[in-house]
């Protein structure tokens, strides 16, 4: 970057809104910014005397810069989403920074079904089943869904019901008297959705009925002198009471509003979120933000803001803060857009609304002065441990790693898992599964280049990774390497070493074994990919033996996918009787039509 002269390329900068990025001699990523102007707000760092430039960390900051990039955009608003997608992504290191990123789990009733399930989902999915949420309490979620399970009598099974009642024995959930058995054919589908109703009326709050509902039967089971029933009865009731009592607070008002308040000493500084819904405080969390002791309190307010609401799934009517947001007017109407109407933040100075700040700056500073380094700790096993792998091989970040392994028993039913951490955390909803399809027998080198060409060769497998961690030596990373510059990619790929007790100790990378400083936190975080990676291959593999065990004959009639077969052996009981059908009452099945009753004929004639 010794070419880029920053004079020149200052005279240069557009008089227009856009995203600037300043890097270092080695291109790491430094600072992110959005400006209205591009063209004044980048001449601004290099000029003395405009405002917080002069601070200390904005000094070092520029004193690194060897060279900035910029992109334009439409508007200012588009700059402030690319700016948050940027700083998420690279965590530059003078940006004050949101150190534990968060996901809300939602409660999903798959009502498009025929016989619905409850669950609890991280995501809000497009399909056709009904959301509640977002939560912030996830064990309060496990609780909720558990006892809704039980109350009503939910299936906790996956099977595919449409064309239920199957011709098996119900599980062990029916036997305890928690499932009403729709696999059996034990209840009708409109009973079953009565349940279901039930289910989203106490979703939504209308719990009384079903208190007492639960206190009559209790009543009535005292009567009859069955104790065991009255109680479990009595203990349902106790339930939903507790779960109600978690979700009341003295709010007066019926308004969805987040109250976001902040301590902060030379370091670190601490943002309380409380969240109030329909006028019910429920919930909180807490945030560690890095931060500089230049920096002022409504920066570090305002970066949590932008960087918290980028992909949060709810947006409140109001946001509560004890400091002026910067760029106010930018970030409300991003959020009310989003939204889909009017989001205001709001400086409270008296009433209700102020006590609810000083309950969160309360919180904050309870939490700064007891739980800052366990936070701080977490931070290190996550995004430290990333930092750490990185400078160990000399690469600029390691935020998205990708483990592969093989699993077979004397190659029977070879498989192979990949096991992806984000940030030093594993993304389960990314990890894959691959049956191997053409390598036959127990060649792993060969069914890793099968698995890895099928993984980066796929175009809708979404982002690549940083680093390539392959479960194996020389071998495996050969192979590999020869994959992506097949494909002309430029991944780092790295071996996993583990030593004669089978415990990971090191690294292979570019031909050399690199062992982990004592005390690494890194080690820790590649001993958990590589258990991972084995975990998930194995129950995978587990999973196939288990399908195999369960195949039928009929699996191998061309034409008669798993809903016929079920059609068949609903109609005829068992295979004896299918094999001694006609053709006429083989196609006289609903479901079957001509072609799929000769087929079925032929085979077994």
């Amino acid at each position: 970057m010794n070419l880029f002269n920053i004079e020149e390329e200052l005279d240069k900068l557009p008089h227009k809104p856009g995203v600037y990025i300043m890097h270092d001699e080695n291109e790491a990523i430094l600072y992110v910014g959005k400006a209205i102007d591009l063209h004044n707000r980048v001449r601004q760092y290099f000029r003395s005397g405009h405002g917080h430039n002069n601070s200390p960390k904005i000094l070092k900051m520029v004193s690194q810069i060897s060279y900035f990039e910029y992109i334009v955009t439409a508007s200012e608003m588009e700059a402030l989403v690319l700016e948050c997608n940027l700083i998420k992504e690279n965590r530059p290191k003078y940006n004050t920074l949101m150190t534990d990123d968060k996901g809300y789990p939602y409660i999903r009733i798959t009502v498009s079904e025929r016989f619905p399930r409850i669950m609890m989902n991280h995501r809000m999915g497009r399909d056709k089943s009904m959301y509640f949420g977002p939560f912030t309490d996830r064990k309060a979620v496990h609780d909720i869904v558990l006892l809704m399970k039980k109350l009503f009598k939910i299936r906790n099974c996956n099977k595919d019901l449409s064309f239920s009642p199957l011709d098996e024995r119900p599980c062990l959930y029916h036997q305890i008297g928690q499932c009403n058995a729709p696999c059996a054919g034990y209840i009708s589908e409109e009973d079953y959705r009565i349940n279901i109703e039930k289910a989203i009326n106490f979703l939504n709050g209308n719990t009384r009925d079903i208190i007492n509902e639960l206190k009559e039967k209790m009543k009535t089971y005292s009567k009859e002198m069955e104790f065991e029933k009255a109680a479990e009865a009595r203990d349902l009731i106790n339930s939903i009471d507790r779960i109600s009592e978690k979700q009341r607070a003295s709010s007066t008002s019926d308004e969805d509003r987040d109250i976001i308040a902040m301590a902060r000493n030379d370091q670190d500084a601490v943002i309380a979120i409380f969240f109030v819904r329909d006028g019910t405080l429920i919930g909180r969390e807490n945030h560690h933000m890095t931060s500089d002791s230049s920096d002022s309190d409504s920066e570090i307010i305002t970066a949590f803001i932008k960087q918290y609401y980028l992909n949060t799934p709810f947006i409140p009517k109001e946001i509560l803060t004890v400091t002026p947001a910067q760029d106010e007017e930018v970030i409300t109407s991003y959020l009310s857009e989003r939204k889909g109407q009017k989001v205001s933040i709001l400086i409270p100075q008296r009433g209700e609304k102020k006590g609810l700040i000083k309950l969160a700056e309360d919180n904050a500073a309870l939490v700064l002065a007891q739980d800052i380094e366990r936070i701080k700790k977490h931070e290190k096993r996550t995004f430290g441990a990333c930092q750490e792998i990185a400078d160990i091989i000399g690469v600029e970040n390691v935020s998205r790693m990708e483990a592969f392994d093989i699993s077979n028993i004397s190659g029977y039913h070879s498989v192979a898992s990949m096991v992806v951490f984000e940030n030093g955390k594993p993304k389960r909803n990314a990890y894959r599964k691959f049956r191997l399809k053409t390598v036959e027998g127990p060649d792993d080198y060969a069914s890793m280049k099968e698995v890895l060409s099928r993984r980066y060769s796929d175009e809708k497998t979404g982002s690549l990774p940083d680093v390539i961690m392959m479960d194996g030596g020389k071998g495996q990373i050969n192979i590999a390497e020869t994959v992506l510059n097949s494909l002309g990619l430029e991944i780092p790929v790295c071996g996993m070493v583990k030593d004669d007790n089978h415990r990971t100790r090191g690294l292979i990378y570019k031909n050399k074994e690199i062992e982990f400083p004592a005390g690494s936190e890194a080690i820790h975080m590649i001993t958990a990919l590589q258990d991972e990676t084995h975990r998930f291959a194995i129950t995978y593999h587990k999973q196939i033996r288990s399908d195999e065990q369960t195949h039928s004959i009929l699996d191998d009639i061309k034409g008669i996918g798993p809903k016929r077969r079920k059609t068949l052996l609903l109609h005829f009981k068992n295979i004896d009787a299918i094999k001694n059908a006609s053709l006429d009452e083989l196609a006289s099945v609903d479901g079957m039509n001509a072609k799929s009753a000769q087929a079925v004929y032929e085979f077994f004639n």
